[in-house]
């Protein structure tokens, strides 16, 4: 407990049961003892008596004036390091030299720390020191930490490899939520509420000022989006950018060639929208890249396959086709439509491109642009034909009927071109939030066979369940049902387990409006088998009950909706005054003298009245 003192010249425990060892006069001693290694101030020697007569135990004494020098000392220490004097970090080192063989000393160690904390750059002998001892690293400041990490790298991906995993297991937890909203899904919380989150701020407050340690932290990511394709990790290379932009780390916002990139797009995803001046802008930057610079085009894809900003530029794309719809414009002559399919292009080949380290812009399919889209438009006329027919007066109606086919290029483009799909998948979100059943029930069916099943992902099932609660009342019709679960969602709910999960998430919450027929095979159909996980179990058990406990106590019908006008009924008296005369032969009848006056005084009236409305 008292190791290091003897290499400053000052006694410890040892010595005094040495010095009680060897004496003829044990009392004598420890009064030499306590006069050599007591305060050494002589005024104090005569009024300690006067502590003993108010029994206040020496120890007390002594450690409480202990503890007010160490918290001056270290109030001492942040006001060297914090001041200008050129030799201010000369002092520390002295400083720190003198305290460190005390280090393992509770008492003594928090200065010692502090000392450490505010030395730019520690001594290496003392970060062996402290990188080999597991106590004093685990207490040592994060400031001390960031010089031990940037030249151990493995040691530093130890301490960020639990935050990468729960970051990802975060992500993927808010995608299998058991709140299905379209107005509370994955997107709604805004970036800068996301930078909040604690692994992010973890990292953030890890990296410092430190360029090493970010770059480091980068090369992680890519790694992990290598090896595992999963698109969180884009999310986080962005956010944590924009996390040290939001504290104004100027020496690493700098140096990223791509946080002006980042931060227009930021600005994009927070509104949900490119607008034609941040268009320009993004424009500008990814023509701006130079030749020999073309390594940048790697981390601004992952930035751009970031879901987050690959939902902005998909939902401003639909919004922009439905602009062009209105004008009788095509997609070919939209300058922002184009810029958002070559950022959309270059956010879904991030993988394929940091893979195969060859940084080039990949080619955009221009057939998406002159066959897809028009095919997809086309579908969206097809709609508006069809509503448009149902409100024409019956005499004016034509035998057109709902198509139930897809342009064969639509449904080509949605299996071969992954830019084309996700279009296609959001304009499925699109009509779902109109409430449009019919598109609904047409297009379904054609997801089944996307690229790259994209639309059996968790983000696109994570969605599509939110929006079809706008939908609840048409799972009471058996066709609804069979286009959304037997057309679409069970093709492949016992090969992926994931659609299994979110089928069972969306019966959670619509199982009440599900035709019970309907229901009773489903419950059977998605029974789990014994190797699903303990999730799938827990939701089929969840749903099980929720169906038993209906089954006991129905929902109460519906009251029929009052019809009283808040009118206060109003008595008719029966007395002698009350025509009997028939309503007709009253008519009729020959107005009298004074009813012909009252009718010329106010002769205008009527006309004034039919000129109002």
């Amino acid at each position: 407990m008292f190791a290091g003192l003897p290499e400053l010249g000052i006694s410890n425990g040892e010595d005094l049961k040495e010095t009680l060892t060897n004496c003829t006069e044990p009392l004598k001693a420890i009064d030499q003892f306590q006069m050599e290694n007591g305060i050494l101030l002589p005024t104090l020697q005569s009024a300690l008596p006067f502590l003993d007569l108010h029994g206040t135990p020496r120890l007390e004494f002594h450690q409480s004036v202990f503890d007010e020098l160490r918290e001056k000392l270290m109030e001492r220490v942040a006001t060297i390091a914090e001041g200008k004097d050129e030799d201010r970090y000369v002092k520390l080192e002295e400083l720190l030299e003198k305290s460190f063989p005390l280090v393992k000393m509770p008492s003594i160690q928090p200065i010692v720390m502090q000392v450490l904390k505010h030395l730019p750059k520690v001594p290496e002998k003392k970060l062996k020191q402290v990188m080999a001892d597991k106590e004093l690293y685990k207490v040592c400041a994060v400031e001390v930490k960031r010089q031990i990490w940037q030249d151990n790298q493995a040691l530093f991906g130890d301490e960020v490899s639990p935050l990468l995993k729960q970051y990802i297991v975060e992500k993927e937890a808010a995608l299998f939520s058991s709140d299905l909203s379209i107005l509370h899904n994955f997107f709604s919380p805004s970036p800068k509420t996301r930078r909040q989150g604690e692994v992010v701020l973890k990292l953030t407050q890890m990296i410092g000022k430190n360029v090493k340690l970010y770059d480091m932290v980068l090369q992680f990511l890519r790694t992990l989006f290598l090896r595992t394709r999963n698109v969180h990790y884009c999310t986080l290379r962005a956010e944590l950018l924009m996390s040290l932009h939001d504290l104004d780390i100027s020496e690493i916002c700098s140096v990223d060639p791509c946080h002006k990139f980042s931060w227009c797009l930021d600005a994009c995803i927070r509104e949900k929208f490119v607008d034609a001046k941040r268009a320009r802008e993004l424009q500008g930057f990814l023509d701006g890249v130079k030749k020999g610079q073309e390594q940048v085009l790697g981390d601004l894809s992952m930035i751009l396959c970031d879901p987050f900003a690959c939902n902005t530029l998909v939902l401003s794309t639909v919004r922009n086709l439905q602009e062009l719809l209105s004008q009788d414009a095509l997609p070919r002559d939209s300058p922002e439509l184009l810029l958002l399919l070559r950022m959309l292009s270059l956010g879904q080949g991030a993988w394929d491109m940091i893979d195969s380290q060859v940084f080039k812009e990949p080619r955009m399919d221009l057939e998406v642009v002159t066959r897809f889209l028009p095919a997809m438009m086309s579908i969206v006329v097809d709609d508006y034909t069809f509503t448009v027919e149902q409100k024409l007066p019956s005499e004016e109606k034509t035998s057109l009927t709902y198509p139930t086919t897809l342009p064969e290029t639509f449904s080509r483009y949605i299996q071969e071109n992954r830019v084309a799909c996700e279009i296609g998948l959001y304009y499925v979100l699109h009509i779902a939030k109109q409430r449009n059943k019919n598109a609904l029930q047409r297009l379904l069916p054609a997801l089944v066979d996307t690229y790259n099943d994209m639309a059996f992902g968790d983000i696109f099932l994570h969605l599509l369940t939110g929006h079809l609660t706008l939908l609840s009342d048409e799972f009471g019709s058996e066709e609804f049902c069979t286009a959304v679960f037997d057309n679409f969602l069970l093709t492949s709910f016992s090969s992926k387990e994931n659609v299994h999960r979110h089928c069972l998430r969306l019966l959670n919450h619509l199982h009440q409006k599900v035709l019970v027929s309907y229901m009773e095979t489903l419950m059977k159909t998605l029974e789990p088998p014994k190797q699903s996980s303990e999730s799938v179990k827990e939701l089929y058990t969840l749903l099980k009950e929720k169906l038993e406990a209906s089954k006991k106590s129905p929902p109460e019908p519906e009251e029929a909706p009052s019809l009283d006008l808040g009118l206060h009924p109003v008595t008719v008296p029966s007395t002698p005054s009350t025509p009997t005369t028939p309503l007709r032969e009253r008519m009729d009848a020959p107005a009298t003298r004074e009813q012909q006056q009252q009718s010329r005084s106010h002769g205008d009236r009527p006309q004034a009245l039919c000129h109002k409305d």
